[in-house]
């Protein structure tokens, strides 16, 4: 299944999940077109609600914008137990936000709907993206970095599904 609404969650909803919901929307553009990426939901939610209505971090902001991408107008949330109804997949950043998410509902097909973002490049590792929070700079860079090879593996995969 070729996905249409994906969710993308951290702990805040200001470091992590806005720059993979960026970064996602602005490959997608490159890859297929405005028109086409329009058809698709993407958005960002947080397992807590610290920073409910905050835009981004500042350098969430700066790595982002250095790269083409202006994540200024996002807003934090909270992911609600509607999101499983809205959205074909549910990527979160690390294992706390997977138990957390995972706890919101018994339905075993919304559970099916939550992934670990990295494992598009690492298959069924459940690698972390660490939370550059409380790191420098280069630390939300790390960050894009495997958000940006992450989106980049999942749309070639979903692609290549598309041929067959």
């Amino acid at each position: 299944m070729i996905p249409r609404a994906i969710l993308f969650v951290c702990l805040g909803n200001i470091c992590r999940s806005p720059v993979a919901q960026g970064t996602f929307q602005s490959l997608l553009i490159k890859h297929q077109g405005g028109q086409i990426a329009k058809k698709w939901l993407i958005d960002s939610a947080g397992t807590s609600d610290y920073h409910k209505n905050e835009s981004p971090d500042p350098r969430s902001q700066e790595s982002t914008a250095y790269h083409g991408i202006d994540i200024s107008n996002q807003r934090s949330r909270q992911i609600e137990l509607k999101d499983f109804e809205k959205f074909d997949f549910i990527f979160v950043m690390d294992s706390s936000n997977y138990k957390n998410v995972i706890k919101l509902t018994d339905n075993s097909l919304y559970q099916k709907k939550v992934h670990f973002f990295l494992d598009s490049s690492f298959p069924n590792e459940n690698r972390q993206v660490p939370d550059p929070y409380f790191g420098g700079k280069e630390g939300f860079e790390n960050v894009f970095q495997m958000l940006n090879k992450a989106s980049e593996d999942w749309i070639e995969r979903w692609k290549q599904e598309e041929r067959v």
